[in-house]
């Protein structure tokens, strides 16, 4: 355990953020997959401005790498490209 009071804080922040970062992690693989799962090519493509929204804004707080964020956004776009 930490003996500092800087150090205790520091415990507490951490883990704020931890479940914080965790929450909006799971949101966006839970959106992914149910972009994924849609057949239809016009609501794939309505949602596409939604997925990238969401994308890059966790990529600009570093809770996403920029280029996972990149690459999800490319396999969306091939994805929507490709349904019939």
């Amino acid at each position: 355990m930490a003996n500092h009071k800087s150090a205790i804080k520091r415990i507490r922040q951490s883990e704020k953020r931890r479940l914080h970062n965790r929450y909006y992690a799971k949101t966006m693989r839970s959106t992914l997959r149910k972009f994924r799962a849609l057949d239809n090519k016009e609501e794939a493509a309505a949602m596409i401005p939604t997925l990238q929204k969401m994308l890059d804004k966790l990529a600009k707080r570093n809770i996403i790498h920029w280029k996972k964020a990149a690459n999800l956004k490319s396999g969306a776009m091939l994805r929507v490209a490709k349904l019939a």
